[in-house]
């Protein structure tokens, strides 16, 4: 199914949805300004359509665990289709990967690892991404903390 576009109140839909997946058809028809059944029936398009694709919950750990965040540059020694295919199916079936971006500039692929530790990341580093096929190099870099993390679509383009 076509994505339909979005209006100013599909927009604001998302955003108070991303702010709050558990509010009520009622609170989000009263914030956007449209009876309850338009403001469903909006919700259920969205949802027909993969804008929204799901919802989910946001779990505190109980006892947080540490871990440290990495950032993976990597480039393949070629960028054809089969190049790209063998690698992407590779790293989906990678656990420690979060996050696979496919990257315009010097890199192909950007990385977003979790790991233990130091230790941890490089038996990572030698045991999964330097054994993807078609890895030229790999580019690592520790975050030292988190400033913003976003739980989805931000509406920015409006």
């Amino acid at each position: 199914m076509q994505q339909p576009a979005l209006d100013a109140l599909d927009r604001k839909l998302l955003r108070l949805l991303r702010a709050d997946g558990r509010m009520s058809n009622a609170a989000l028809a009263e914030a956007i300004g449209l009876s309850a059944s338009a403001c469903l029936r909006r919700l259920r398009l969205l949802e027909g359509s993969g804008i929204i694709r799901g919802y989910t919950a946001i779990i505190e750990e109980a006892v947080p665990q540490a871990k440290s965040t990495v950032i993976v540059q990597i480039t393949l020694e070629r960028q054809t289709e089969d190049a790209f295919n063998r690698f992407e199916a590779a790293v989906r079936a990678c656990p420690e990967v979060c996050e696979c971006y496919l990257m315009t500039g010097s890199a192909d692929y950007q990385l977003r690892v979790e790991a233990r530790d130091a230790a941890d990341y490089e038996r990572i580093h030698k045991e999964q991404l330097s054994r993807m096929p078609g890895v030229a190099r790999i580019q690592s870099a520790f975050a030292i903390r988190t400033v913003v993390r976003s739980q989805g679509w931000s509406g920015a383009a409006e």
